[in-house]
């Protein structure tokens, strides 16, 4: 090999290092945006699926009926066995 071969390797190899290190770098910054958009859409979700939870259940409003008393007149007999 002479010494042109030689150098164009070298360049060649650089080149790749340097587009594959521009690439990463690229990516790197975009990874915040990535993550904060990510843990956004959870809590969004989980949001959802509460209010979801709410709306299944029914509201308690209801107050529990009185106990009803029975006066001594209208009380019957025990039946005989």
């Amino acid at each position: 090999m002479n010494g042109n071969a030689i150098t164009i390797i070298i360049l060649a190899i650089a080149g790749v290092a340097s587009a594959l290190l521009f690439a990463i770098k690229g990516i790197s910054d975009q990874l915040p945006d990535l993550f904060e958009s990510f843990r956004r859409t959870r809590d969004a979700w989980k949001h959802f699926k509460e209010e979801q939870d709410e709306a299944a259940k029914p509201a308690v409003t209801e107050e529990p009926p009185s106990p009803v008393t029975v006066s001594a007149d209208d009380e019957e007999p025990p039946a005989a066995a």
